[in-house]
């Protein structure tokens, strides 16, 4: 593994124990809701994702909910509740939306990230078994458990 791969992989671990050792953290992965987010990262990949993709659609909502209020005290008293409700009809429309691709995305994320594990752990192995292979000056022996063929010549 490189140096810089190295440096940034001891980077983020002190970031991760900065935000593992704070008194909030520790006390909501306490908590029931916590541990069930825990036992369930893709859940918790998907609450976020809608969290931060629904912030600014509520924070339209919630400046024109102040904007029609303020019209009202003018004097617009119907037309505040008809305009609250199509605000608010659009706002779950929206929300809806965005809930399902908040979904999809953790969906493409979870599987790109174990994706791209599962690859990086392969090559890793790869490579540390070249290396191996060329400090030993032998090439690769097959292992005995796994050739198929001899099983079955065995089993007959």
């Amino acid at each position: 593994m490189s140096k810089e791969m190295q440096e940034l992989q001891r980077q983020w671990h002190s970031v991760v124990q900065i935000i593992h050792s704070n008194a909030n953290v520790v006390a909501f992965m306490n908590s029931r809701v916590g541990q069930y987010l825990d036992d369930h990262p893709f859940i918790a990949l998907s609450l976020l994702m809608f969290i931060a993709v629904s912030a600014i659609p509520v924070a339209f909502f919630l400046i024109f909910v102040v904007t029609t209020t303020v019209m009202a005290c003018i004097g617009v008293i119907v037309m505040e509740g008809v305009v609250i409700a199509i605000g608010g009809i659009t706002l779950l429309c929206v929300l809806c939306g965005l809930g399902a691709l908040s979904l999809g995305v953790s969906g493409v994320l979870s599987v790109s990230y174990v994706s791209l594990s599962t690859l990086v752990n392969y090559w890793c192995a790869s490579r540390d078994e070249i290396k191996k292979q060329d400090v030993n000056g032998s090439l690769p022996q097959k292992k005995p458990g796994l050739d198929v063929s001899a099983n079955n010549v065995k089993s007959e």
